[in-house]
């Protein structure tokens, strides 16, 4: 096929869309990967690469170039009123070769693009996605140009990493349901002298939600907060210098009906969205490209059972680990009183519990489940 009409058509060049390009590619198969942003974005709302997707990334070279760059985790630490209530360590006992790693979604996106384009792959860039029919035999993509063309791309099959608002997920009329928080998360990208340990994350239990610090690269750290005023609680902790970025978001934890339908496979936020607590945004969505190239790749081999396959396992992980960070975040949240109770009396008691700490280990390191990539 040409490069108009690839094999596989991939919707969306985030972190879950690459992967997935690069993981087919290195099998040879004839991928089209396009975005509708102009620039890949200098802002990185995922910080940290886990255990579990550097294992998936290790033979694509990308997990190497990930840690040179990027620093270990030791693990986290909670505080409360000025005091360490808990301290949790990434074991070695996890079973994982590889601590995570902290490197900003923006470089860890960049790493996967130079991987693809070794491959013989680009992305192309300001090309949105219009429209996504199928039948039987194929998939067919309505494709919106800068400069006002429009093309029509047909392809065996389609994944699509387009995002939260996803047009394909809407085309397929897969609906989106679950829960959405109220308040507004605030977001800063900081720089600040500070005696918390620098290798390690940081969550502030305080009275109106809580603050969850961790560093960056040199002295700029991250900053997220559901509080009036969360660099007020800050101050407590670190004199406060430059701001990089300041954002805020609304969370949400929602899972799409299917992971796939037909031809047509999800990945990444159109298949599932939740709060930054737990790092597994980007990381599920990887892991959902690596077994959507096993499942694509006996498609196009004839076993089209395999999209169904696909559509099953990941549905199932996706249900499981939206609904254990939807729980987490309620606790840490914060709100109403009586839960704020429970996180400020119960979880330092109960992070001291071995398969507590175990469970919430596993959970950010992404080893909470198995891949599977066959029912």
């Amino acid at each position: 096929m040409g490069p108009a009409q690839p094999a596989v058509l991939i919707v969306g060049a985030g972190p879950t869309g690459l992967a997935a390009a690069l993981f087919l590619a290195r099998r040879d198969i004839a991928v089209r990967i396009i975005d509708a942003q102009p620039e890949p974005s200098s802002y990185s709302r995922a910080l940290a690469v886990n255990s579990r997707t550097l294992e998936l990334l290790r033979d694509t070279g990308v997990a190497d170039r990930i840690m040179v760059e990027g620093w270990s985790v030791k693990g986290a630490t909670v505080h409360e009123q000025g005091n360490e209530v808990l301290v949790l360590d990434l074991p070695a006992s996890l079973g994982a070769r590889q601590a995570m790693t902290v490197l900003p979604q923006a470089r860890t996106e960049a790493l996967l693009a130079d991987a693809l384009q070794a491959q013989g792959v680009a992305v192309e860039r300001g090309v949105l996605c219009r429209s996504v029919t199928q039948d039987a035999s194929e998939v067919t993509a309505v494709l919106s140009h800068g400069e006002g063309r429009h093309e029509q791309v047909h392809c065996a099959l389609l994944f699509a990493a387009d995002g939260a608002r996803s047009v394909t997920r809407h085309a397929l009329g897969l609906g989106f349901d679950g829960s959405s928080l109220p308040e507004p998360w605030m977001l800063w990208d900081i720089e600040m002298q500070t005696p918390l340990d620098r290798w390690r994350a940081h969550l502030l239990f305080e009275p109106d939600g809580f603050v969850f610090v961790l560093r960056l690269a040199g002295e700029v750290w991250r900053v997220i907060g559901n509080g009036a005023d969360p660099l007020a609680a800050m101050r407590r902790y670190a004199t406060l210098g430059s701001t990089s970025w300041h954002s805020q978001f609304h969370i949400a934890h929602r899972v799409a009906a299917k992971a796939a339908e037909g031809r047509v496979a999800l990945g990444g936020d159109a298949a599932h969205v939740h709060s930054p607590i737990g790092a597994r945004g980007m990381n599920l969505g990887i892991e959902d490209a690596y077994v959507y190239a096993d499942c694509a790749a006996d498609a196009l081999a004839g076993d089209l059972s395999r999209l169904h396959e696909y559509a099953t396992l990941r549905h199932a992980v996706h249900v499981s680990v939206v609904r254990r960070i939807g729980a987490a975040t309620r606790l840490v949240h914060g709100r109403p009183q009586w839960l704020r109770w429970v996180r400020d009396e119960v979880v330092p008691v109960a992070g001291h519990l071995g398969f507590v700490r175990q469970l919430m280990m596993r959970t950010v390191g992404g080893l909470d489940h198995q891949v599977k990539t066959h029912a």
